[in-house]
Order: C-alpha cells, then sequence, then structure tokens
C-alpha cells in the first residue's frame, strides 16, 4: 500500500509545473528522488518482523554477559579484600607492639580485630568466615616463641606465630620464621538460567610475614 502511494505521487509530481519561487532543478531533483524513496520503502515494507527475532536472541545473551562480567567481578573484589585483610594481620602478627616493654606481640583477639576491620572497611561480614583446616606449619626451632610457635585459632581465622616460612628438608638452608593468617570466605553467584546460578565457592585467602627483632 505504501508503494502504491510513493506510486501515485510520483505520477502527479511529472505533472506539476516547476514553481517560480524555487531555483531551476530544485523541483526536478526532487521528482527524480522520489522512485529512491519507493524502493527503500518497499524494502522496509518487505521485512518480516527479522530485525525483531534477532534482537529477542541477542539481547538476553548480551544481558547475561554483562551480568556475568558484574558477578565475576565482584568475586575478584571479595578476593583482593580478603587477601589484603590476611596480609594485613600476617604483618600485625609478626611486629612487636611495645619497643620498651619486652617487645610483647599482639595477642589473638588483636589481630582477628585487625583483620576484621580491614574486611568490615570493604562491608563484609567477619562472620560469614568458614571454618578451615590447619594450616600445617611448623614451629620454628629459632627463635623461641614467647609463647609457644604453631598455629591457633580464633573465630574461624587461623594465626600462626613463630613457625617456618619455607620448610625444606635441606638442613643446610636456615629456616625461616615469621608469622601467617589464613581464612576462607564464601561467595555466591546469583546468575539465573546458568549452571552457576545460586552456585557458593569458597575463596582461600593466606598470607606471611617474616619476624623482626
Amino acid at each position: 500500500m505504501i508503494c502504491h502511494l510513493i506510486s501515485d505521487l510520483s505520477s502527479r509530481a511529472t505533472g506539476v509545473p516547476s514553481r517560480p519561487h524555487l531555483p531551476d532543478g530544485v523541483g526536478e531533483r526532487g521528482i527524480r528522488s522520489l522512485p529512491k524513496i519507493k524502493r527503500i520503502v518497499c524494502r522496509l515494507g518487505n521485512a518480516d518482523g527479522a530485525e525483531i527475532a534477532e534482537a529477542a536472541v541477542v539481547l538476553p545473551l548480551v544481558f547475561m554477559l554483562l551480568l556475568g562480567i558484574v558477578w565475576f567481578g565482584r568475586a575478584f573484589n571479595i578476593y583482593s579484600t580478603i587477601q589484603q585483610a590476611a596480609h594485613q594481620g600476617a604483618i600485625f602478627t609478626a611486629r612487636g607492639t611495645c619497643v620498651t616493654c619486652n617487645n610483647d606481640f599482639p595477642t589473638n583477639k588483636e589481630v582477628y580485630d585487625h583483620v576484621v576491620a580491614v574486611l568490615q572497611a570493604s562491608n563484609l561480614d567477619p562472620k560469614q568466615i568458614n571454618p578451615s583446616t590447619d594450616p600445617g606449619l611448623l614451629p620454628c626451632p629459632s627463635p623461641p616463641a614467647p609463647s609457644g610457635g604453631g598455629c591457633t585459632q580464633r573465630k574461624n581465622i587461623w594465626i600462626c606465630r613463630t613457625v617456618q616460612l619455607n620448610p625444606s628438608a635441606d638442613v643446610t638452608q636456615p629456616a625461616q620464621c615469621g608469622s601467617a593468617v589464613s581464612f576462607q570466605y564464601p561467595f555466591q553467584f546469583d546468575l539465573p538460567f546458568t549452571s552457576l546460578n545460586m552456585q557458593q565457592i569458597t575463596l582461600s585467602a593466606q598470607a606471611q610475614s617474616r619476624m623482626e627483632n
């Protein structure tokens, strides 16, 4: 119907005399462009909704891709945060709190509070920290720890003091002593219509720091 309408306009326009107030050739160019418009309109009129069908297929895939980027970015952000918290906790554990009073080291509660402060700064709930197994780090033979070397757990966070950071069977290589902090934090994906929907993964954080006199 649109093609017939354009055809009628084109046939009528051929019989219209040139307007005296228009420059020469303007009316003719308009008349000559009518067949081109007719071809374009006819092509558009013959579309059978293929573009709509393609959009209906492509847009959900694009949306899922963007949603996946957001959730994987969130997982990487949480992993970086818990790793930073463990690193700060290990450094805090290895440093003496008072040089003038026998170089006392922080207690497990102080280390735990230090780690929790880093987590809460990024809006992570420390109550969600998962229980984990003992890191299995051996006590360092020398120097002896003030309260004994080894690993203890404080509310699902493992705090290791005066442990061997480089266990090796080579007796000629001196043992490197230090502290370590490790824990696990859960993360749950929310990607509908995928196999990762409501899938929970466990992110592990572990950091070490050398002892300093």
